[in-house]
């Protein structure tokens, strides 16, 4: 325990307070079991230790350690838990949980044999966390941590710090919360930048080689992530990355499903599976429409890369319409539900549509539309129900 305790204390002296999440603020941390989930690369870890460090310091009582560790692979989680309470800790922080077998059986045993030990722990966002061998979810609050938000990107690099604007509030006083901002910061300044490279923190390491970090990133999903889920096979990741390099290709795409399964040599019920891997490994996006339930096999409506930086590193050629598309329902989805209504682009929450489009765009397709809005690129500030899209990266 002392190499982990060695390890933990250097992380926490280097983390830095300056850039606090807001889910840093929401979460709950009085509860006895948390878990945080995630795409590779939002940030998790760092999330961790700033909320020990605040809370903690450097004092005994809590105590970081990843999984994937090469302690563990000689050393049992429930051996070190019963050591570290002995001798006074309190709080556990665990990261990568998934890379240890049986995690979420010893998990549950400690909180079941140590009612004053609190454990918070992080994993994939590939792995349902809380539908393991045991049943968690009657002990775990469960959070999960998006990439950067506009708004959020806007602070790192302008050092303006903004509060989220409520979506019922943005659609009402659009005018006057945009004039706000672009009073303080020219936002088109800054939205290239956040389109191309400002999703994932570690951007702050050094823009210069940020797409070939991402794109060893989503390698290293496919080829090594996606291994914990249970039945998958390792010898369908070259097939999976066809698919997604395919994806990438030609988004917004809706998938035929008979060609693509044709196209990459796969059952039709395969490929719908794949699809959804690439959906819980964060990677893609899909789109169903409006009043439907989703099913493991049914296909999606429509689909987009996850977020506009992966676009920038993976697809051979970048679309604006799409970067447009998916920059919206990436700044929108961690707050709010998005569907396919029968006219225009999205429907939020079953209750407000939303046509995406350059500054020229008019409302035609959603004239007859109630509660109908244009999202403009392109626009500093709007008018009625003409929208800039950028405001929409203040909604979480």
């Amino acid at each position: 325990m002392d190499r982990l305790r060695e390890k933990s204390d250097r992380l926490l002296g280097s983390v830095q307070l300056d850039f606090q999440r807001d889910l840093l603020r929401e979460i709950k941390w009085d509860w006895r079991l948390i878990s945080l989930l995630g795409a590779r690369g939002v940030g998790k870890t760092t999330l961790l230790l700033q909320r020990m460090k605040m809370a903690h310091g450097m004092d005994r009582t809590a105590l970081y350690a990843t999984l994937d560790d090469i302690y563990f692979t000689d050393n049992r989680l429930a051996d070190l838990a019963d050591a570290f309470f002995k001798t006074g800790g309190r709080v556990l922080y665990l990261d990568e949980v998934h890379k240890y077998p049986s995690w979420a059986r010893e998990i549950k045993n400690l909180y079941d044999t140590y009612p004053e030990l609190r454990i918070v722990f992080t994993g994939s966002s590939i792995v349902e966390l809380l539908k393991q061998e045991v049943d968690l979810s009657r002990r775990a609050l469960l959070y999960e941590l998006h990439g950067l938000s506009f708004r959020e990107y806007l602070q790192l690099k302008a050092g303006e710090k903004y509060g989220i604007i409520d979506l019922k509030d943005l659609l009402q006083h659009h005018r006057e919360l945009a004039a706000e901002i672009v009073k303080r910061t020219p936002p088109f300044e800054y939205f290239g930048g956040y389109l191309e490279y400002g999703y994932y923190p570690f951007f702050l390491e050094g823009e210069a080689f940020y797409k070939e970090r991402l794109e060893q990133s989503v390698r290293l999903v496919i080829e090594s992530d996606l291994d914990f889920i249970p039945g998958y096979d390792p010898r369908n990741a070259r097939k999976i990355y066809q698919l997604f390099y395919i994806l990438a290709s030609n988004v917004p795409f809706k998938p035929n499903v008979s060609k693509l399964s044709d196209k990459i040599g796969v059952h039709r019920n395969t490929l719908v599976q794949y699809l959804h891997h690439l959906q819980r490994a964060r990677l893609i996006n899909t789109l169903y429409p409006a009043g439907h339930s989703i099913s493991t096999l049914q296909k999606p409506e429509k689909i987009f890369l996850q977020n506009t930086n992966i676009a920038y590193a993976i697809a051979p050629q970048v679309d604006r319409g799409s970067l447009r598309e998916t920059f919206l329902l990436t700044q929108l989805q961690g707050r709010h539900h998005l569907s396919l209504p029968k006219r225009g682009d999205f429907l939020i929450d079953d209750t407000v549509t939303l046509e995406v489009g350059g500054a020229g765009k008019k409302k035609s397709q959603i004239r007859e539309v109630p509660n109908a809005y244009l999202a403009l690129d392109g626009i500093e500030t709007g008018e009625d129900s003409r929208i800039p899209l950028w405001l929409f990266g203040f909604c979480w």
